[in-house]
């Protein structure tokens, strides 16, 4: 089974029209939003990229998330994924939001721990949700515990919760994509092909095994600078473990890039396409610049998405990415890389286009 998720790739090519405005120079909507629902988190990993915003325990007001919801479903924002500084499944009306956020026409992800995806919220919101992903760095409860600094009975959980999710959707007959992923780091590496094995044994989709990427802010610096050339090997490894129904996808292209000295564009072209709102309800224009004003539109709390989208603050940021900022000092490998690849290339064609 392939990486028919694109998960190591982008899937901004799918979407023609919102480009085709974009490359007129018109103004768009994003595509994708990643909304933080808590700022309140039951894990400290040890490479969390959002440890400089201190866990606060603050949660998004549920009845004004909800319109915000409805009104970006209408002004064309396809996806969102609940994810963020926090866990989002601390916050007590995620079943509800989730099922709003797809009633609104919005498609729905999940970045969790899954400590907390318990049968009861499985049964409550997984049939609105379109994948979600369980952070899970380790095959065995010490090297768990370790990276997750957590208790070590919370593996059990989350693999308890992962097989009830997997029985519920045969039940039920859903199409939710269940999905693992895996940190690549020194102290877990052992436990790559164990843990594979583990997910393809629990029936999921697929287990992501994806590279460290350093935050401009993290408080964290001990992965800083880890390298991955001796780690390769296992994608072929890992490609044996693969079936029809299990992928086993090992972030080579992603890696390799962390290699690169060059970025191959000098500017940061993705950020009409996506945002991010914080667990205070504030709208930014990148995850990599939480806390720098810069890059606040404005707080939901207070005014429409449309009218934070559209304002003086969204504006002077578009100015000042498109004139001053220098992408060779943004986070390596961030979320936004390949797609700022892509649309560099449609900026910049190369010679015999129409030769396809």
């Amino acid at each position: 089974m392939t990486d028919r998720f694109r998960i190591d790739s982008h899937k901004l090519m799918y979407h023609p029209e919102r480009v085709a405005k974009w490359l007129r120079g018109e103004d768009i909507y994003p595509i994708y939003v990643e909304i933080s629902p808590s700022g309140a988190c039951n894990h400290r990993c040890t490479y969390c990229a959002l440890d400089y915003m201190g866990y606060q325990h603050r949660f998004l007001d549920t009845e004004v998330l909800k319109k915000r919801l409805t009104e970006m479903g209408r002004l064309g924002i396809k996806s969102v994924m609940y994810a963020g500084e926090g866990e989002p499944f601390l916050h007590k009306d995620i079943a509800s939001i989730i099922n709003h956020t797809k009633a609104s026409g919005i498609d729905v992800a999940i970045t969790s721990n899954g400590v907390l995806f318990t049968e009861k919220l499985i049964k409550a919101a997984m049939a609105s949700i379109t994948w979600i992903k369980i952070s899970i760095n380790g095959a065995t409860k010490e090297t768990y515990a370790k990276m997750h600094r957590t208790d070590e009975g919370d593996l059990k959980r989350v693999v308890d919760n992962m097989t009830a999710a997997v029985r519920i959707r045969e039940a039920e007959g859903l199409d939710t994509a269940i999905g693992m992923q895996l940190i690549l780091l020194p102290e877990n590496v052992h436990e790559v092909l164990p843990l594979a094995r583990m997910a393809r044994d629990i029936g999921v989709d697929y287990l992501v095994i994806k590279p460290y990427s350093q935050h401009l802010k993290s408080i964290t610096t001990q992965y800083e600078g880890v390298k991955y050339d001796d780690f390769y090997h296992l994608s072929e490894e890992l490609k044996e473990l693969s079936t029809d129904t299990f992928s086993a996808i090992f972030r080579i292209n992603t890696m390799k890039k962390l290699a690169d000295e060059e970025r191959g564009y000098s500017r940061c072209l993705a950020l009409p396409f996506w945002s991010y709102i914080d667990s205070g309800a504030g709208l930014w224009g990148c995850s990599a610049y939480l806390s720098d004003e810069r890059f606040l539109f404005g707080n939901l709390m207070e005014n429409t998405f449309e009218e934070l989208w559209k304002g003086e603050k969204r504006r002077n940021t578009m100015e000042f990415v498109r004139n001053e900022l220098d992408a060779s000092e943004c986070r390596v490998n961030c979320r936004m890389d390949s797609i700022n690849r892509f649309l560099r290339d449609q900026l910049d064609p190369p010679g015999h286009v129409n030769f396809i």
